[in-house]
């Protein structure tokens, strides 16, 4: 079979559909389950949280591990390998009879999984250069649409089969996810493995020389941490809002919707005009719209003005994380560049662990208006950054010097 990089994206992107549309019919029922299926009545908003966070931070420290093994083993096994994982970790959530077996799972998911990471780094390792923007704004509409579906499927599917059933079916969905990307996917025959594993220090290293990976990671961080400051209060304000406890979940599930909508609307968009300007610039704007969308949704006080408002929000946001992977890819050789993605995974993870924390402690000890105040600042200080001359200065000069790379490899 020939090497088709558009293929390889709408494969991908299914791929990637399954998968988060596996997390979005399961997951965020972990508390039901907890309670209704092992039994957890005492400390049920502990046990979630551990549950949550444990997963993220086994996953942040394990990540640099997997992205060396992708550079010398090749992107494709390594993406086989934690679909396979990932549908065995759901598997084993429906065998599950303890709490404590339920933390362990949680850590072997962290720390086998990663089907989607592996997936961008696939994509922005063997598709053509000028089109890396374009198809990292596709294969972040997969999420997207995922979130707008899943959690309306998972209520239907909990409802029907049951909350233990829900994690079966995810198991199915991740399977088939596993299945298309082993018949399907190819790698190109320019993209070719190392053949050596680097020790996670020594890219740790690497990557401390290269300075727009490391404002680019550190910007995921970041970034991330102040998107899930504000995501588990944001039911919380509907309610605040006027919504009736018995379709809080309604209005929320919607006002959620709203934001993947938009994301798939906008961020192709984004990434073609990435090409054309600059993923610099385009990461500015959308930082900065997502900082003023923060600020402004104290003024909202009704559930219909702020749908709308996430919704504008939501399109701006959507040019943030495509360019940023952008930018990384474009700063980073191909034989590093899974290492670079999986330090931005470990980057992510990080921000999913730190953000409902740091969101819970500000929760609890201020309005949430002024949460999202603090969350547009913070943003808006991130904007401010991407336009130093110290960050764009640094993407020139390692353009440049992979400009200079390519002329003498060719």
């Amino acid at each position: 079979m020939t090497y088709s990089w558009k293929r390889n994206l709408f494969i991908l992107w299914l791929g990637c559909f399954l998968v988060s549309m596996a997390y979005s019919v399961s997951i965020p029922f972990m508390p039901i389950f907890l309670k209704d299926e092992l039994g957890v009545d005492s400390h049920l908003e502990t046990w979630t949280g551990g549950v949550f966070a444990i997963t993220f931070l086994a996953s942040s420290l394990i990540a640099p591990f997997w992205g060396s093994m992708s550079d010398k083993y090749g992107r494709k096994p390594m993406m086989l390998r934690a679909g396979i994982c990932l549908s065995a970790s759901y598997f084993m959530y429906f065998l599950v009879d303890d709490p404590y077996m339920l933390l362990v799972v949680r850590v072997i998911e962290g720390l086998l999984a990663g089907y989607i990471p592996s997936a961008i780094a696939m994509v922005a390792t063997n598709t053509p250069e000028k089109q890396v923007g374009y198809a990292l704004g596709i294969i972040s509409t997969a999420s997207a649409a995922a979130a707008i579906i899943g959690p309306l499927a998972g209520g239907v599917i909990s409802h029907f089969i049951g909350t233990r059933e829900s994690f079966f079916a995810a198991g199915l969905m991740v399977f088939v996810a596993f299945l298309i990307a082993l018949i399907w996917v190819r790698e190109p025959s320019f993209v070719k493995p190392e053949g050596k594993r680097s020790s996670v220090f020594s890219d740790l290293r690497e990557a401390s020389r290269n300075r727009p990976l490391m404002f680019a990671i550190a910007i995921v961080f970041v970034t991330t941490t102040s998107i899930m400051i504000a995501e588990p209060l944001l039911t919380i304000y509907v309610l605040q809002l006027g919504s009736s406890a018995s379709s809080a979940s309604l209005n929320a599930g919607i006002i959620f919707s709203a934001v993947g909508i938009a994301t798939l609307i906008a961020a192709p968009r984004w990434g073609k005009l990435g090409m054309r300007i600059g993923y610099e610039k385009v990461l500015f704007i959308g930082l900065l719209g997502g900082a003023i969308g923060n600020v402004l949704q104290v003024v909202f006080h009704n559930l219909l003005g702020f749908g709308t408002l996430r919704f504008g929000y939501g399109l701006f946001f959507a040019a943030v994380f495509p360019s940023l992977n952008a930018i990384i890819a474009q700063n980073t050789d191909h034989g590093f560049r899974s290492r670079a993605f999986s330090l931005n995974q470990s980057a992510n993870a990080m921000g999913l662990m730190a953000g409902p924390l740091l969101g819970g402690v500000l929760g609890s000890q201020i309005p949430i208006p002024a949460v999202f105040v603090l969350t547009g600042i913070f943003l808006f200080g991130v904007a401010m950054f991407v336009r130093l001359p110290v960050f764009s200065a640094s993407g020139r000069s390692a353009a440049a010097g992979t400009a200079a790379s390519k002329e003498v490899q060719q």
